[in-house]
């Protein structure tokens, strides 16, 4: 009786190791290029939110700031450094900072964002309607 449960109890074990790794390994799994391309969106983003509002439209400056906050925060939870994040970021913003507002582009990473990562658009937008970002 106490065998029975013994064994019981090691194979539940193991089934919850694995389970554990396999979806660690899921969430924090990002291709180096995929990597690449959401910073370099999340670069944009935070460029474009510091183009005055006079400048830009109110609606593409709140969604650019919740898109760099969401998109910042899942690089992290992906397992990339934050001072890496903030580093390309900074980049980035170098980069960009005082061109206009490139809808192409923004409209190219929104599309990458949606597709690389299930849900990104509804979470952003709830980021939108919260006013917290």
């Amino acid at each position: 009786m106490i065998l029975i449960n013994i064994n019981a109890m090691k194979k539940t074990f193991v089934i919850f190791i694995l389970l554990f790794f396999t979806s660690a390994f899921a969430i924090g799994h990002l291709s180096e290029k995929d990597r690449k391309a959401t910073l370099k969106c999340a670069g944009l983003y935070y460029a474009n939110s510091m183009i005055p509002q006079g400048t830009l439209e109110l609606d593409k400056i709140v969604h650019s700031i919740a898109s760099k906050k969401f998109l910042t925060s899942y690089l992290v939870k992906a397992g990339v450094k934050e001072d890496l994040v903030n580093s390309e970021l900074n980049k980035s913003v170098d980069e960009l900072y005082g061109k206009p507002y490139d809808d192409k582009k923004t409209k190219d990473c929104d599309k990458f964002i949606n597709k690389l990562i299930p849900d990104s658009k509804a979470e952003i937008d709830k980021l939108v309607r919260s006013g917290i970002y």
